[in-house]
């Protein structure tokens, strides 16, 4: 019988935070004026920000460079137009993912005047610096993520996932509740577990809407859906 995997969890309450009115963000890791040297990301994976923007806010123009920068919509809509000439909605469902390599400048802003949008910022570590910068956009629907593993991020874009330039595996899955999916953490690699919505149990571990997992060690991942709104992002990534 394979074992499980141990977990190291982060709490959601146990977050940074920043609000400024417009915008109420949460931080999984360090970030911006929050800054806790205990949590500077996990292997490739540098930012988890969960970010609820008003009606009508948003990020003016700013630069990135040398990350790959993942959106992730809950709810709403939110707006995107970058210095690459690409302007785009991206609504539940959608994976956005942009790499800044050498640099670009993009604005993200509520596409509603007064509805909110939520959203999960993800930032991971490319495989090398100096890329061209990309972007990329894909929908995953309810479908295609219930009850499974949906593969929506990986480092060759395999099933149709959108393309992270690292050797990290980016699933989605709505479980439902009591539905169980696993998944091995191979030799070499680690994992994150986050739950974007919902409550779930990860390896017999109560996980609401917010909280991490770190997976250091090879190992079985069970997750199991406690609500039927739980929705799971799980990165499977090389060290």
């Amino acid at each position: 019988m394979k074992r499980f995997a141990m977990l190291t969890l982060r709490r959601a309450e146990e977050r940074g935070r920043a609000n400024f009115g417009w915008l109420d963000s949460r931080h999984t890791f360090s970030f911006g004026h929050y800054h806790d040297p205990k949590h500077m990301g996990f292997g490739p994976l540098r930012v988890i920000n969960d970010d609820r923007v008003a009606g009508g806010g948003g990020f003016p123009t700013h630069p990135h460079a040398d990350m790959e920068i993942v959106s992730y919509v809950l709810d709403g809509a939110l707006e995107h137009v970058d210095s690459l000439g690409t302007g785009s909605v991206i609504r539940p469902g959608d994976v956005q993912r942009m790499s800044a390599g050498t640099g670009i400048r993009h604005s993200e802003f509520n596409a509603s005047a007064d509805e909110p949008v939520h959203f999960l910022q993800i930032w991971i570590i490319p495989e090398s610096r100096g890329l061209e910068p990309s972007y990329e956009q894909k929908n995953f629907s309810d479908d295609d993520k219930r009850g499974v593993l949906k593969l929506v991020g990986s480092g060759d874009g395999r099933e149709g996932s959108v393309i992270i330039h690292r050797d990290v595996d980016l699933y989605a899955t709505l479980p439902g509740k009591g539905g169980r999916i696993t998944h091995e953490i191979a030799r070499g690699r680690i994992g994150w577990v986050h739950i974007a919505r919902g409550s779930a149990s990860v390896n017999g571990e109560d996980l609401k809407a917010g909280d991490g997992a770190a997976i250091g060690q090879p190992g079985k991942i069970e997750l199991t859906g406690t609500s039927d709104e739980a929705e799971i992002l799980l990165f499977d990534m090389a060290i």
